[in-house]
């Protein structure tokens, strides 16, 4: 029969018990003994042997059995090991105080070799069950709090995902009527016969306009649907880039450290997105110094060993951190840091996008953002992008041109007719010939009808049987020369790959201004006569 191991520890002034112990003992394997002859160390002995068992003699000088039994009982980590008592008095007085003071057994020096054998085990098995039952209990609670973590993160998932889907689809929404207040404004400009005081209102609500828009991208970068033109960059250039700028917007009361890598790898990000990403988080880092402090920029290179320990799935990434001595987050703050709107700042004074922008872009562009915070120790923000395997992109630096025109012919294909017209009547005062659809359904019978098409310019997301890639794709095999432009305010899951771009795709999001509009249409009208 296969026996548990049963350590046991021996209490007694004389060693003589001890060797009757050992000899008792010699035969089975499964049985540890400790001895000791000061009463004074039995709770440090017991705890430091694991032991299951403990034999304690009952006259003793100094400290007797009975008190050494109380010493044990009184410390919660020996308070549930077995004693049994030993005496050479069978007295029945002994025994029962000795059951007072919490003895689980006594027995009358010494006993034949197999009954002592037999309840050593006894207790001690009895103790290790215990033992067991309470590891069981404890193993239990923990996985009990694991899952709740787990499933107070799932709901928190949850909340966000839903949050994302609601603001996602109330900025597309918003696009639409922004484009059409400020194509209406736009196109007032543009006819003229408007006197000065006219013409500056006009400028206050087109700035009103671009605020809106604004705050739209904020939020369709939250909801993740907002397309992004991804390059490869070199973040430290980028990041050095910015620093003259973070200097102005932090002031001169707080300092700016750079601590960045060396031969940091590139990723592949939008750099505008990213660069609004930084400066949001320095806004942030600034309201929370308002006495000054140190704003930190670090970037390091993190590979799959390192991204494993900071539990982020398999690969190499480049992390940039933004860290603050500011006045830092308690734990109810950081857990809703990331949601749309959710803001300690007076009225006014923020909008509750900034944390929850940056969440949404490093999502869609397959990184991680950790936020760190404690109340006046500062918070730290770290993002996390995937490395790329390619050199940084080259940068262009191309001027805007200035309002212009043409005379080519203009398919406007749009599904709200108020911004159908408003765009329309734009393009006709820059000279364009426009013919116009509700839909791609429409659109399509007049390209197959032969109607003459230098540009497509479609929504993205319209109602009918045919979608705006279909349409693309009829326009050019009917018309190969013709140029295509895109325009949405929310082209999530139609143009976009993973949340990015196709390179080839030219797409205008909403609301969009005459400079804007003009200048891409003549972009690709140019690319087409160079064809």
């Amino acid at each position: 029969m296969q026996h548990s191991t049963c350590s046991v520890l021996l209490i007694d002034d004389e060693a003589l018990a001890r060797d009757y112990l050992l000899h008792s003992l010699e035969q089975h394997a499964d049985i540890t003994l400790c001895y000791e002859h000061c009463a004074e160390r039995a709770v440090d002995l017991a705890v430091a042997h694991a032991v299951s068992v403990v034999l304690v003699d009952l006259r003793m000088p100094g400290t007797d059995g009975f008190a050494v039994i109380r010493s044990l009982r009184a410390d919660p980590r020996t308070e549930h090991i077995p004693i049994v008592l030993l005496s050479s008095e069978p007295d029945p007085d002994i025994k029962v105080q000795a059951f007072a003071h919490g003895a689980n057994d006594y027995l009358v020096k010494w006993p034949d070799p197999r009954e002592l054998v037999a309840r050593l085990r006894y207790h001690s098995g009895a103790c290790v069950a215990r033992r067991q039952r309470d590891e069981a209990f404890a193993s239990l609670a923990r996985s009990e709090e694991q899952l709740r973590l787990s499933q107070a993160a799932l709901h928190q998932a949850q909340k966000m995902e839903a949050i994302g889907q609601l603001t996602g689809g109330v900025a597309h929404d918003f696009n639409n009527v922004l484009q059409i207040i400020g194509g209406n404004l736009q196109l007032l400009k543009l006819i003229g016969g408007v006197n000065d005081s006219a013409r500056t209102r006009i400028d206050t609500a087109l700035a009103g306009v671009e605020r809106g828009a604004r705050l739209a991208a904020h939020l369709l970068a939250f909801a993740r649907r907002q397309p992004l033109q991804a390059v490869v960059i070199d973040p430290a250039v980028v990041l050095m880039d910015m620093e003259e700028m973070l200097r102005r917007v932090l002031g001169p009361q707080a300092t700016i450290v750079s601590d960045l890598g060396e031969n940091l790898w590139s990723t592949a990000v939008d750099p505008s997105q990213l660069h609004n990403v930084i400066l949001n988080l320095a806004i942030n880092a600034r309201d929370a110094m308002p006495d000054g402090g140190t704003l930190t920029i670090r970037a390091r290179n993190i590979d799959s060993a390192a991204a494993r320990e900071a539990e982020l799935s398999n690969g190499d990434y480049l992390m940039i951190e933004v860290a603050d001595t500011g006045n830092g987050m308690p734990p109810e703050i950081l857990q809703r840091a990331f949601e749309p709107f959710f803001t300690t700042k007076p009225t006014g004074q923020g909008t509750g996008l900034g944390l929850s922008m940056a969440y949404g872009f490093v999502k869609q562009s397959g990184g991680e953002i950790v936020l760190n915070s404690a109340q006046g120790e500062g918070t730290s923000v770290r993002i996390y992008l995937r490395r790329s395997a390619h050199a940084p992109a080259q940068e262009d630096d191309v001027p805007a041109p200035a309002l212009s025109g043409g005379v080519e012919t203009i398919l406007v294909v749009e599904d709200e007719e108020a911004v159908r017209h408003a765009t329309t009547e734009l393009l006709s005062a820059l000279g364009y010939q426009v013919l116009q659809a509700p839909d791609a359904d429409h659109a399509a019978r007049m390209v197959a009808g032969g109607a003459h098409v230098d540009l497509l310019f479609t929504d993205v997301i319209m109602p009918g049987r045919m979608s705006s890639l279909e349409l693309a794709e009829l326009v050019r095999k009917k018309r190969p020369d013709a140029q295509i432009l895109f325009t949405s305010g929310y082209a999530e899951g139609v143009l976009a790959h993973e949340g990015k771009l196709d390179p080839t795709v030219s797409l205008l999001q909403k609301p969009y201004n005459a400079d804007v509009l003009s200048a891409r249409i003549r972009h690709l009208l140019r690319r087409r006569k160079a064809a």
